[in-house]
């Protein structure tokens, strides 16, 4: 299917069943997701288009090193039974954290918006992060292909701070493209790998690649002469948190050519607990108590716990030079767009 025949599907809602009853009461995105047309259904999944008003949305919570994200989806196939970003479907009235991973939506007409706003924009330097509420390589973007979309617009600029976050193999589809973005901006591709067992990655990441082909996705990225980090995130107390299991995963990650490390301790959103304890009461209840106590008053540790992690993640850093000090390869710095006025203050 493409691009234009999703953007047209968007505009005939009246001729396509809807994925969902209009509640005449709905405003914003939720009537809009309300209104989304089925495009595509299996066993386990729906997928429907979404038609977005815009699409670098700004970062506010300031616990981030970047200041706008860019989500081609919502919600996310990977099911991830920690994942934060469950809480995003129920601004479209989903309350059912499980439908952030059954019920997926393609924003189609994104790649335009981009273009449009990036064209727009005023300000530059601000750094963009793809990827942050849900992954732009799930297994969706096989029939959607939004986020290559994305990239070709970003290939026709140049200038800008830009980062993907994935734990998906199948960027290695666009490494055409990645190499001209590393060439044009100051780039970064970070992998998620949370855990070297393979056991334990597919109970907490159950449809994501393996711990050991996301690897593997680090290695043809930096050979490609892609700079790449490793993301430990989030580290899981009592499952992913040992000395021992971090000093592995940033070896490997070293080993692999990541030129980075990094690491944050799990926080729980109250959307991501209601999915998160019950998992944990099946696979490990032993656990279950701890968690109940250090999540007792907020969704984020602070404390000795968290403090012991951050000082063990920065020697891991300097163990294995994986602090992206060397083979760094800072990209394009003019700031120039090759096409109209860059802006990232919109």
């Amino acid at each position: 299917m493409t691009s234009n025949e999703l953007v047209s599907i968007t505009y005939t809602v009246a001729n396509v069943e809807p994925g969902f009853t209009p509640a005449a009461k709905l405003v914003g995105i939720a009537r809009m997701a309300a209104e989304s047309p089925q495009i595509r259904a299996r066993a386990d999944t729906e997928y429907f288009a979404l038609q977005s008003r815009s699409v670098l949305n700004r970062e506010s919570s300031g616990r981030m090193p970047f200041a706008w994200t860019l989500n081609p989806y919502r919600g996310c196939e990977f099911g991830c039974k920690y994942c934060y970003a469950r809480y995003s479907h129920e601004f479209m009235e989903m309350r059912d954290g499980r439908d952030f991973e059954r019920k997926i939506f393609a924003k189609v007409t994104a790649p335009e918006l981009l273009r449009s706003e990036l064209s727009r924009a005023r300000d530059k330097g601000l750094p963009i992060a793809l990827g942050t509420a849900t992954d732009p390589y799930q297994p969706a973007e096989k029939q959607f292909e939004i986020t290559r979309k994305l990239l070709e617009v970003f290939a026709g600029f140049e200038g800008l701070d830009f980062s993907i976050t994935t734990k998906g193999t199948l960027i290695l589809r666009d490494l055409d493209l990645l190499r001209t973005i590393s060439a044009r901006h100051r780039f970064s591709v970070h992998i998620t790998v949370t855990t070297t067992d393979e056991r334990l990655a597919r109970l907490l990441e159950p449809k994501a690649p393996p711990p050991e082909k996301r690897l593997e996705a680090v290695q043809e990225l930096a050979q490609a002469g892609i700079r790449v980090a490793v993301n430990a995130m989030p580290i899981l107390p009592g499952l992913t948190d040992s000395a021992r299991a971090l000093d592995n995963l940033a070896r490997r990650a070293a080993e692999a050519g990541a030129t980075s490390f990094h690491g944050n301790v799990l926080f729980l959103m109250p959307s991501a607990m209601r999915q998160f304890m019950p998992f944990l009461e099946r696979e490990f209840p032993k656990l279950v108590k701890n968690y109940r106590r250090l999540y007792a008053r907020s969704a984020y540790l602070d404390g000795e716990y968290k403090e012991r992690i951050a000082k063990l993640v920065i020697e891991l850093r300097a163990r294995y030079r994986l602090d992206g000090s060397h083979r760094d390869n800072p990209g394009a710095s003019t700031g120039r767009p090759l096409q109209g006025q860059l802006s990232l203050q919109l």
